[in-house]
Parts: C-alpha cells; structure tokens; sequence
C-alpha cells in the first residue's frame, strides 16, 4: 500500500536541454524522510556531485513539500527550497510562507528538482500535465515585484490563479544572499537560493494545478483543524503575534540584553523603544495578515502616510529584519527599516545578511579600511550600501560574496561575526547560551530557527546561563523542528503541536503510525543524513564553533560565554547525538 499524504511523484527539469522528466519515489523513502527537509536532504545526497560549485549547472536547486501541504492543518502553507548553498559552502534550505505552497503543491509532484543551466533567460510554467520553457529576457532586471506581476498577467487566463516565485536583479547578479519571493512580501530568505536560480538563468517559476494530495483520514485532519482554531484562536501567544508580531521581539531582547547593536559591540540599543512593535501598531497603525490556512496573522501590514516614505506600503518588517538595520546599524527610525525592508525585497536580498553586512561596512569605514565614509544612524549611506550590493557596485561587489570574502579583504576577521559563512538572527549568545550551540551546529550556518531555542531561554523553560544537562531539551527542541520542516510547518506552532499532536497529524495525512519514539528517529535520520552532506562537503569540527570575538568580547553588562562553557554544550550535543568527538554521525541507518 502506497504511503497516503504524497503524491509519490517528483519532477526533475534540465534547463539546460529544456527537458524534463517525472519519476515515482519508493514508499521506503517517505517512511524514513517523510517530505519536505528529509526528503530533498535524501535527493541532495544521492544526486548531486560532492564538491560541486554550488553556483554550476550541476549543483541542483529542489522546491519541495511536505505531506501537509495543501491541507487544512493551520501553519502548513509553506514551502521550502534546498541546495548546496553559494554563501556558505555547505547545506541550504530556506522556507517562505504566503499562499504559494498551495498551487506548488496542485502541480501533482512532492518535490522539484532543476538542473543545467539556460543559456538565455527563462522563465518556468509549471501544471499538472506540462513544463513550459518561456523566454525571460523582456523580465530580466526587473525588480520582484514587477516579475511576479507580469507572470501573473500573463497568466491570467488559467482558472486557478498561478503561484509565482521569482528573484531579483540580486539573484540575476550571482549575489550569493540573494533571496526567492512569493506573494510580493515573502522570502525564502537565507542561504543564497536567489543565487543558485540566478546562475541557472531561471528568472522566475510559475505553478498551478488541480491534483490533489490523498489523505489517511481527511476528515480526522479536518476535525483536528477546526478543534485547534476553536482552542487557540484567543490564546495568548496567538494573541500576541496577531497584535504585535514578531517585533513584539524587541523590547523583550533589549531588557534581556540580549539585542544585538552596534555590530554587535553591544547587547541593548538605547532608542529601541522607537522601533518597537508598540510604534508599529500605534504610529504606523500595522494590521494584522495571515498566510493560509493560518489563524495567527503574524504578518504586519504598513502604510507609511506621512513623510518621506508616504506611500510606502509593506507586511513587515519582521523583528530580524528590525534587529538587523535597528540594531546593528543603530537606525532609529521604523518607517526607514521599512524602506530598507523593501529595497531588499524588491532587489531580493536577504535582510538578515544584508544588515550584518552593512554595520561591517561602517567599521570598515570607521576603521580606516575602506575610503567609503560610512556611519552608524546613517539612513540614506544604508539604502546606498543596498543598492550597491545588488548591483555589485563599489564596495557592494565585496560585501555581494559575503563576510567571509568582504571581512577577510578588509582585514576585518577578527570582528566578523558569523558560523560557516552566515550570520547570526538577533539573540546575542553572550546572554543566551543555548543559541550558542544553536549558531555553531547548524547545519546551514548561524541559524535561529533550525532549533529557535532563544523560546526555551526567554520563556524560562531553562535559564539561559544554565550548561549542564541543557542538551536534552535543546535536541527536544530541535527534532521537533525537523519534524515541521518535513512537514513543512510554519515554526510559531510550536508551543501548539507538541509531540502527541504531530504524531496525530502526521499519522492522519500519511496512513503510518508514528509515536514520539519513531518521530524522534525520523528526525535523527534527517539530521544526520544533513550532516553527512556537509562532512562529504568539507565541513570539519572546526566548523562548529562561535567567533572568537563572541568568547574574547563582553557586552556592556559583562555578559559572556566561555570557551569552557560552549565546548561542553558542544560535547554533549555530540554524545547525545551518538557522533564522534569529531561531529561524525554513526553509518547511516
């Protein structure tokens, strides 16, 4: 019996030859994987050339889904795109909300692979029963907005409105952080994926359909949907980001000292009261906006009024992107970190990486490394800066390759701060030491979210300068993650689908019975089959390890992590892992 949830089909499209071709997927494969994280990990794996420049035809790019795609569990309007990734060398994966997920996924296949590269421009229609190569070059340069807007004109004649992904004149000129957009506003935002389309000549991709996913027991998930939305509508987290979002972050990283700013010289930033979340909602009257099938409505709504943004309109910014221009580049100004936000959307860069890189330009400005005059609070030098790194102009053809290459140019690597080439989300692992092992083990670089452990630490689940014994709970954390991005689930139902709940729902869309025990070893499966493709990658112990800026340098309070402190969490992470004190996993199993 075929496992229910998937279509057991994936698609693989040569854009090089501008071929492609459908091939069914074995049940074993889904039992062990699932979709999503798992299953393109598996297909990475065994598909693409160890060592391949992840900016070659070889290297292959996979839109993939999950079993709840397109289904009524809340939160599970998401997709995700995977790679080897041109920033950091090693693993990608990046996710994107909106409603894209839904017509990617009535398209009939579980997962997208494309290979080769174009020698033109192309754009790619994607149905049910058809891959259509189009000619792009009329949408190259254009911003992402204006892409998906003419695709859609275009196809405005299909019944089911086409979902649209595309990248942006960043993405086109190889920037290694360039992002994927969908629905005008959402981002598949770290890792370079924008970048990988980019060196493909694939401008943009168009999906629709009308094939839909099987369920186990559809009325079960049905049932399980409308309980969750009548038991948590008014709960007080759902309350929460549906009136403040995630800027409601700010405020409580300032009082923890735990914001990054300055470039991260510093654990507070005096004028954050001025890029709160509070001054979004009472100044900028942000309203609230949901993906679909998502009753949080985390998204903000602006419409900037007033001032030299009038007319500004944008969902967002989210707290990274806050954190990113407010903290680090000391901006104090909401309205102009919205403008930012959308220079990089529109040129599609990725907030986070493009922050990071700006504050280390101005110490390389203020340093005397560079003859650009750049300084903290500048609005005007930031939106410059920006633009120069989608162009590659000046300085922005440094800083366009990332922080390994523009710190190293500088001479700026003893106060780069990053792991394996991306940089951290705003939660200083000075105060919570838990994102400390969180930043260095990663598989995709400094990531906040592949555990979001910053909730366990703030939430007072365990205290964040706590060491021993803090390893369970952030693996508990962790697998559980996994598990949504084999979903693929968006991360803020965590605190709603614990562990009995997953099993449930996974149980009820796939036909298999899963328990905490056998959803705990699927997710050690994906991550150790992750890891084994960043050691086949070159990635050594080394790797796994905080800056030593982050050890040598205390913030204003004294706050610091010890190197003793962060090799024991490392070690027992490991141990408990069952790797080698070398960060090898046993042979696969």
């Amino acid at each position: 019996m075929a496992v229910k949830g998937f279509f057991g089909r994936i698609l693989t499209i040569d854009v090089t030859e501008k071929k492609f071709q459908i091939e069914e997927i074995e049940k074993s494969i889904y039992e062990k994987y699932l979709g999503g994280k798992g299953l393109a990990t598996h297909l990475l794996l065994e598909r693409n050339l160890a060592n391949v420049d992840p900016l070659s035809p070889e290297n292959r790019l996979i839109l993939g889904l999950g079993p709840l795609s397109d289904s009524p569990i809340y939160g599970s309007c998401r997709h995700g795109i995977y790679s080897k990734s041109p920033l950091t060398g090693f693993y990608a994966e990046s996710y994107s909300g909106g409603s894209a997920a839904i017509q990617i996924s009535r398209t009939g296949f579980d997962a997208v692979i494309i290979t080769g590269a174009s020698e033109n421009p192309i754009w790619l229609e994607i149905s049910d029963n058809n891959v259509v190569f189009h000619d792009a070059s009329e949408l190259w340069g254009l911003d992402t907005f204006e892409t998906e807007r003419r695709i859609k004109d275009k196809l405005s004649g299909i019944k089911n409105k086409p979902a649209v992904i595309s990248i942006g004149p960043a993405g086109e000129r190889l920037v290694r952080f360039a992002v994927v957009e969908n629905d005008k506003w959402r981002s598949a935002g770290r890792t370079g994926m924008g970048a990988v389309l980019g060196s493909k000549k694939v401008k943009a991709i168009a999906c629709y359909g009308e094939m839909r996913r099987n369920f186990y027991d559809a009325d079960g998930l049905s049932d399980f949907a409308k309980k969750t939305v009548k038991e948590l509508n008014t709960h007080k987290a759902t309350e929460a980001y549906r009136q403040y979002g995630t800027p409601m972050m700010v405020a409580l990283l300032n009082n923890a000292n735990a914001f990054p700013t300055r470039y991260w010289s510093k654990g507070q930033f005096e004028r954050w009261q001025s890029i709160s979340a509070e001054v979004m909602k009472e100044r900028y009257g942000a309203k609230p906006r949901a993906c679909k099938t998502c009753f949080m409505a985390c998204g903000k709504y602006m419409e900037i009024t007033e001032g030299e943004y009038k007319g500004l309109t944008i969902e967002g910014p989210e707290y990274e992107t806050i954190y990113a221009f407010g903290g680090l580049c000391e901006i104090d100004r909401l309205d102009t970190i919205a403008y930012f936000n959308d220079i990089c959307d529109r040129l599609g860069i990725d907030t986070i990486t493009a922050g990071n890189l700006v504050a280390l330009a101005i110490e390389a400005s203020k340093r005397g490394k560079i003859s650009d005059k750049l300084d903290y609070g500048n609005p005007s030098m930031v939106a410059d800066v920006l633009k120069k790194i989608a162009y590659r102009e000046g300085i922005g053809d440094v800083l366009a390759d990332g922080i390994v290459r523009a710190s190293k140019e500088w001479g700026l690597e003893e106060i780069a701060v990053h792991v394996k080439g991306l940089e951290p989300a705003g939660y200083d692992p000075r105060v919570l030491k838990g994102m400390a092992l969180a930043y260095a083990v990663s598989d995709r670089g400094a990531c906040h979210l592949r555990t979001t452990f910053y909730k366990a630490e703030l939430a007072g689940m365990i205290p964040p300068d706590q060491i021993e014994g803090k390893v369970d709970l952030f693996i508990d954390f962790e697998d559980r993650c996994t598990l949504f991005d084999c979903g693929i689930i968006c991360r803020f139902y965590r605190d709603f689908y614990l562990w009995d709940e997953l099993a449930a729902i996974y149980g009820m869309a796939t036909g298999l019975d899963f328990s905490k025990e056998s959803l705990k070893a699927l997710a050690s499966r994906v991550t150790n089959s992750t890891r084994r493709f960043n050691l086949r990658e070159g990635l050594t112990v080394q790797d796994d390890m905080l800056p030593d800026r982050l050890f040598d340098e205390p913030l204003e309070n004294g706050a610091v992590i010890t190197r003793e402190e962060f090799l024991k969490l490392r070690s027992d992470y490991y141990k408990a892992r069952g790797w080698s004190d070398d960060g090898i996993p046993p042979r696969e199993d």
